[in-house]
């Protein structure tokens, strides 16, 4: 494949839009998109990657102009608003990510890098290399570090110890150790980190078939596929009601679809479990606390960066 060009489809556009501006695209795209933040010039391109050139390019193009406009008149600020669509060389795509894609550590607990850089994890520090693909960032938003941070804290409450790879072991059998669930796992970056850290089973969906591709993919470099439990699922069509339940599940999604499906979400967590919200608009987040509060959930933990909140939820005493 080397030397062959791709075409990239790419907006340019604000942090306050940032989402919806890639639900955008990943939508009329029909595929996943990933947004890149800059530090210095403070702005967010969002972009899809295409082995040749995108059938009714000119229409798809129409269609994100058009789905800018509206959600301008939601309120939020897409300037610049800029679409590009460009043929670029394979190895000009490689290199960007290569410049962006820095090292993330969660204190001594847990270290997340790509492949290219060469620094090593820290005595009693659990490794992850995530490389990113061609339609999948990198891992390091503000709400998945979010999420990232909390299975540390729970790893550390727990006194787990970080696992190396390749270590085969039965998700059937009965575990003192706390279990995960991930809902919508993308990279698969949560349930991987999870599982280096010592979380048994750990249980990972998603309903895009190429996120589910990327996630097993990463899950085998990283030596836990063995100790994750990964499928194609539809989180609107799964039962009301869960025989099997988890210590901690992450739901990384955008508020409507949090709140639409919170009864399946928490039907999957156990009564003393924390519940790992993530993906929501600062703007959107007490309408989130407030349907979850209904259920009997109350707000543990939370930060916000920028305009996304997160938060951490438990079963009110």
């Amino acid at each position: 494949m080397k030397g062959k060009s791709l075409w990239r489809i790419s907006i340019a556009t604000s942090r306050e839009a940032e989402e919806p501006v890639t639900e955008l695209l990943a939508s009329l795209a029909d595929q996943p998109a990933s947004s890149f933040f800059h530090l210095e010039t403070r702005k967010v391109t969002v972009s899809t990657y295409f082995e040749k050139k995108p059938t009714g390019l000119a229409a798809l193009l129409q269609e994100l102009h058009a789905g800018l406009v509206n959600i301008r008149r939601c309120g939020l600020d897409v300037r610049p608003g800029k679409i590009l669509s460009t043929r670029i060389p394979r190895e000009s795509w490689a290199h960007s990510w290569k410049r962006h894609f820095k090292p993330l550590e969660i204190g001594d607990a847990l270290l997340i890098k790509p492949s290219w850089v060469r620094r090593k994890a820290k005595r009693g520090q659990a490794l992850v290399v995530l490389d990113p693909g061609l339609s999948f960032g990198t891992g390091q938003h503000p709400t998945t570090e979010f999420c990232l941070r909390q299975i540390v804290k729970q790893s550390a409450k727990n006194k787990l110890k970080p696992r190396g790879g390749h270590a085969d072991v039965d998700l059937n059998r009965q575990s003192c150790k706390p279990s995960l669930l991930d809902v919508g796992t993308g990279s698969g970056i949560l349930a991987i980190a999870a599982a280096k850290l010592g979380f048994a089973p750990v249980v990972a969906f998603d309903f895009d078939p190429e996120s589910v591709r990327v996630a097993s993919a990463n899950a085998r470099k990283n030596g836990v596929a063995t100790r994750m439990r990964l499928s194609r699922q539809d989180l609107t069509r799964l039962p009301l009601r869960s025989a099997i339940r988890y210590d901690v599940v992450c739901a990384n999604l955008i508020s409507t679809l949090l709140i639409a499906e919170r009864k399946r979400i928490v039907a999957r967590l156990k009564p003393d479990g924390v519940l790992v919200l993530a993906g929501i608009l600062k703007s959107e987040f007490m309408l989130v606390e407030k349907a979850f509060g209904k259920l009997g959930f109350r707000l543990k933990a939370t930060t916000t960066r920028k305009e996304w909140r997160s938060g951490a939820f438990v079963i009110k005493d």
